[in-house]
This record gives structure tokens, C-alpha cells and sequence, in this order.
């Protein structure tokens, strides 16, 4: 990204349009990538959850009916 100083200007010392734009659309794709990282944390996180404990048996976290197999089984 261009800091201020290296942001090109015209002989008045003002930006073109498209310098604005180019400028405009550079900030918005790296706010963009900023939601799309942590989107994927936010996937990443959500699948490692579903598939260690799909339905709690591995920790012991869920109740086992009387009877029941221990495998095989997924609610």
C-alpha cells in the first residue's frame, strides 16, 4: 500500500480521479481481505468442533443410554 508520500499527484499537488480510485479500491480490497481471513479462522475453528466431537462421545461429554453400543452411534 502507498503511504502518503509516495502517492502520486498532479502538478498541483492533487490527486487524479483515477489515483483516487485506485486508492479507494486498494483500501477496500485489504478491508476485504481482513473479513475473509477471519472468516476462514471462523470455518477452520467451526469444522475442527464438528469433527472432533460430532456427538460428544470421544470426552464422554454425552449421555450413554443403557444398553447402547459404544460405536455407531451419532445424534
Amino acid at each position: 500500500m502507498l503511504s502518503e508520500e509516495e502517492i502520486p499527484q498532479d502538478g498541483m499537488g492533487t490527486m487524479t480521479m483515477s489515483e483516487e480510485r485506485r486508492m479507494t479500491i486498494a483500501k477496500e480490497m485489504a478491508s476485504l481481505q481482513g473479513e475473509v481471513d477471519d472468516l476462514r479462522k471462523l470455518v477452520n475453528t467451526l469444522l475442527t468442533i464438528i469433527m472432533e466431537e460430532a456427538d460428544g462421545v470421544q470426552s464422554g461429554a454425552a449421555p450413554m443410554p443403557p444398553g447402547a453400543p459404544r460405536a455407531g452411534i451419532s445424534m
